[in-house]
Formats: C-alpha cells, sequence, structure tokens
C-alpha cells in the first residue's frame, strides 16, 4: 500500500519538478515518519516548487509564510481578534493551521516567531492565548533556508535544528535536466496543471502502517551504534540525542515500506543516516579549520561499524 502511494505521488511530482527523485523520496520519508524537513539551498532550485507539488499531489491544504525579522509569532500561529457585535474575542488562525506549511528562510525570521514553531512541530497543536488548538493530520512544516547570505538572518540553535527530522539539499540540475526544466516551462508552469493522485488520508493512513514494519534486533543494535559513536568522535563536539535514534528507526521503516517491503534492511538505513544526522552532530573547532566534513565523519563511522546481515524473512 505504501509502495504504490509513494510510487503515484512521486510520478505525478516529477510532471512537474526535473530530476530530484532522491530529495522526493527523501521528503515522503519524512512526512510517512511524521517529521519536519529542513532545505537549505542557494535560491531558485525548486524549493518551494517541491513543497507545492507534493501539497497538489496529495490534495492537501498548503500555506507558505515568508520570514521576514518584523514577522511575529501571532503573524504565524494566529490571534485572538475582539468582535464587537458579540462582544467577545474570536480567534482567527493564522498559516500553521494547514498540512503543508511552507517557512520560507526560516533563518530571516525572529528566535522568538522560529520558535512558535516548536509546539506544532513536535505536538502537532498550537497554543494561543491559554487554549490549545489540533493541527489537521498529516501535518509538515517545509523549512528553508539559504546557506550563502547571512546577513540579517538569526541561525536556528541546535535544539530547534533537532526538531527537524531531516536537512538536506537539492542542488543545481544538469544540463540536461535544465534544458528540459525550459521545455516544460515554456507556455505554463508545470506545479499549476498538477492534479491529487492521492488523498490526505491516504498519507495518515500510511503513517500508522510503517509502525507495523519491522525492524530486526541487530539492526536496532547497529542503528544505536552509530548514534553512540557520534558522541565519543574526537572531531564531533556533540553527537546525536535519543531523538535521532528515534528519527533513524522511523525513517529507515519508511524507506523500507516505500520500497515494498515489511522489514528494513541495512540499505535502508544507510540511505538516511546523512540527512537525519548532519544537522544533529556539531564538528569541533579545530576539526572544522582542518576542513572536516559532518558528512566524512558519519561515513568514518559507518564504515568503521560492522553491518549486519539481516535474513528476508
Amino acid at each position: 500500500m505504501v509502495s504504490d502511494l509513494a510510487k503515484r505521488i512521486i510520478a505525478n511530482v516529477e510532471t512537474a519538478i526535473v530530476g530530484k527523485r532522491k530529495q522526493l523520496v527523501l521528503s515522503l520519508v519524512t512526512w510517512l515518519s511524521g517529521g519536519h524537513v529542513l532545505l537549505e539551498d542557494v535560491p531558485g532550485v525548486a524549493k518551494t516548487m517541491l513543497a507545492r507539488a507534493l501539497a497538489r499531489s496529495v490534495g492537501c491544504k498548503f500555506k507558505r509564510v515568508q520570514c521576514t525579522p518584523d514577522l511575529l509569532p501571532t503573524d504565524v500561529t494566529g490571534t485572538s481578534i475582539f468582535n464587537q457585535k458579540t462582544s467577545e474575542f474570536e480567534f482567527r488562525p493564522g498559516p500553521v493551521f494547514t498540512q503543508i506549511l511552507l517557512a520560507d528562510e526560516i533563518n530571516r525570521a525572529t528566535p522568538r516567531t522560529q520558535a512558535s514553531l516548536l509546539e506544532a512541530m513536535a505536538e502537532a497543536r498550537v497554543t494561543v492565548d491559554g487554549t490549545t488548538h489540533k493541527l489537521e493530520p498529516p501535518f509538515i512544516v517545509i523549512a528553508t533556508q539559504n546557506p550563502v547570505d547571512h546577513e540579517g538572518t538569526f541561525p536556528l540553535p541546535e535544539a530547534q535544528l533537532d526538531r527537524f527530522m531531516m536537512r538536506f539539499t537539492l542542488g543545481y540540475p544538469t544540463m540536461e535536466e535544465e534544458l528540459r526544466m525550459l521545455e516544460m516551462l515554456q507556455h505554463v508552469h508545470p506545479v499549476d496543471t498538477i492534479k491529487p493522485v492521492a488523498k490526505a488520508s491516504e498519507i495518515a493512513a500510511a503513517q500508522i502502517a510503517i509502525k507495523r514494519v519491522h525492524v530486526d534486533p541487530r539492526l536496532r543494535q547497529y542503528l544505536l551504534q552509530i548514534v553512540a559513536q557520534t558522541r565519543t568522535h574526537e572531531d564531533l563536539a556533540l553527537g546525536g540525542s535519543p531523538r535521532a535514534s528515534i528519527a533513524l528507526f522511523r525513517c529507515s521503516q519508511a524507506m523500507a515500506a516505500i520500497r515494498g517491503r515489511s522489514y528494513v534492511l541495512p540499505d535502508d538505513l544507510k540511505k538516511i543516516i546523512a540527512p537525519v544526522m548532519n544537522h544533529r552532530v556539531i564538528l569541533r573547532p579545530e576539526s572544522r579549520l582542518r576542513k572536516v566534513t559532518t558528512e566524512r565523519v558519519l561515513d568514518q563511522i559507518v564504515n568503521e561499524i560492522a553491518v549486519p546481515t539481516i535474513d528476508a524473512s
């Protein structure tokens, strides 16, 4: 069921987004795992288009917040307005009350506004004026940030980065992919022609289904060994938290389900280690000076740990 759903969505999105199969799969894995995505890349590489295409493919509610320094928390969560006719306060929901929320250039918002998303991301609910409002499932935040322009920005603290299940880049297209993109854009924007091929209820059902995917005890031990190694590695000042272990566990289940299996293989785990872990570990200053990257450290850790043999049965 999950595999068929993923194939429909991926094929539909690829009618508008060219050459981003890997990132699209990672986005689906995150959504089905109940997590959130941070896209870190330069402007103009289809970050917003990817979010819009996903929303249109599933027929989900989609809202976009353009983050700026003057954006207030109430501009995101909503506020209570006094109605003179009824002499009562009425709650006006903000853009967070949707199913897919695109927080564009999230690092341009102030820390106070960034923090207004924490409750929604962690618990799928929002508290305003002492009243808690539940968000409509399946809820996901897709945030973007520009890694090359830091003037007037507020970097996300480690505690908030940890709330994002995955962080990855889209990258530039090849010349062939860019040529195809120009051909597609000649008459009308292809995202505007996307029709729903799935329902939000199917995503919600898939989120429940992936929890039944079997993870062998040996693979769980392998997963925990990787996270534990990040906590003691000489190049890392901060390793993965228990939330990182949970994210790896849940994402590996989703990856296996998307690939049409009811059990997780080591390869499923390896595919998601970098996007799940790269923003959850912090390099030591001296390692950064030696041009060491988190990706290189994670590769080294994975290569040093023996991969368990898992039977397909």
